[in-house]
């Protein structure tokens, strides 16, 4: 144990040399380290952010209080390990100023220590369990957390017809958070859930899954599973011919992920979810995030993923002009708290004590509109906090 305490401050003394010396060179450029999910099962994770991020540069140009901007994108795969590794070398090689992305939970976490020791604020934009922030002082999420949506369809379903569920979530943080402020809720409001489903995260078969569904006969189905995934759930769960037995599907809004939703088909119509965003959100300023981050990825329709992306970049701007181009991770990081705007989901602040994004939640639900598939607002909980840190 001593040996490995003495590697570990080995490591965080040269860590920190490195980051008194990043100062001293490239002192125009002000480097963002963006460790994302470009291939395998969350790449369309990756994809949405980097798009975005690159939005985002291409509307507010590339030079911020005196600083050339530079984005090194690094493909973490969403695997722990490789995550760890780009962290510190971007940090201690390429002497970034912020490290920002992380498409999964277990990334953002492996992420955090290297961003405590080094004084590098974290940009969270995609990773949504609720205790991520509490990882490091350094974090700061611009995307959301799953209790955050869970607990608005935990209202909604047992004033709509919904008296019985089972829930079904992929096996890890968010899947484990999404569970356990769902069925709160539900039950708070004389709901019963028959039985609790975890899926693996990696490699799932949601087959054998859905069919004991199907023999347990829930008025509905409630689903959380990471961005990328709800297509399969989708098709698997029509296949069985679940809705035709009287099965509603109702879901956190990664299930009906704007970027996979017209493969979904017309068995997605009628779906019913809670999220913080919706390419369909009327605003003047969503309508025009659209239209341009279409017209930038011609095949592409922007999501969370992707609002999560810009919006963090938008975090780093402006903490960026706040410290006038000057001073380290601390005066980033305190100029990232507090912060407050209007996003293309809506309205929007950075809790300062928690570091976390509070906004609003929406009720949506999956209509057709001039032949394509969208997730259709019906009805909004204003300005909402993380309730797994509203304790």
């Amino acid at each position: 144990m001593q040996r490995r305490q003495l590697i570990q401050t080995a490591g965080l003394t040269a860590l920190a040399l490195s980051m008194s010396l990043a100062s001293a060179q490239d002192s125009n450029k002000f480097k963002i380290g963006l460790i994302l999910p470009m291939t395998g099962q969350q790449a369309s994770t990756g994809r949405q952010i980097e798009a975005a991020a690159r939005l985002y540069m291409a509307q507010n140009g590339d030079t911020v209080a005196g600083k050339k901007i530079e984005l090194i994108v690094k493909d973490d795969v969403a695997t722990p390990d490789v995550t760890k590794r780009l962290a510190q070398e971007l940090i201690v090689n390429d002497k970034v100023n912020v490290i920002a992305g992380f498409g999964v939970t277990p990334a953002a976490l492996a992420a955090a220590p290297l961003a405590t020791q080094s004084k590098t604020p974290q940009v969270v934009m995609a990773a949504a369990t609720s205790s991520i922030t509490e990882a490091s002082p350094y974090i700061v999420r611009s995307s959301f957390t799953l209790p955050q949506v869970s607990v608005a369809m935990g209202d909604w379903a047992p004033k709509n017809g919904v008296k019985s569920v089972v829930t079904l979530v992929a096996d890890y943080g968010p899947g484990n958070d999404a569970e356990k402020f769902f069925t709160e809720r539900f039950q708070l409001n004389g709901g019963k859930v028959v039985e609790k489903l975890r899926v693996p995260l990696r490699n799932p078969d949601f087959a054998p899954f859905l069919q004991k569904v199907r023999d347990l006969k829930p008025d509905a189905l409630f689903v959380f599973v990471p961005s990328g995934a709800g297509a399969a759930v989708m098709k698997q769960f029509l296949e069985r011919g679940m809705d035709k037995a009287g099965i509603r599907m109702i879901a956190t809004g990664d299930v009906t992920d704007d970027d996979q939703l017209n493969d979904m088909g017309d068995g997605a119509l009628g779906v019913v979810t809670s999220h913080h965003y919706s390419a369909a959100h009327p605003s003047p300023t969503n309508k025009k995030f659209v239209e341009a981050f279409q017209k930038a990825n011609p095949k592409m329709r922007p999501n969370f993923m992707a609002v999560g992306g810009y919006d963090g970049m938008r975090v780093i701007y402006e903490a960026l002009k706040a410290t006038k181009g000057q001073g380290g991770g601390d005066a980033l990081l305190a100029a990232m708290k507090g912060q407050i705007f209007e996003s293309p989901r809506g309205p929007v602040y950075i809790d300062a004590q928690t570091r976390d994004i509070v906004q609003d939640v929406y009720l949506r639900k999956v209509e057709k509109k001039d032949g394509q598939l969208y997730n259709v607002e019906f009805d909004v909980i204003k300005g909402v906090k993380d309730p797994g840190k509203a304790k």
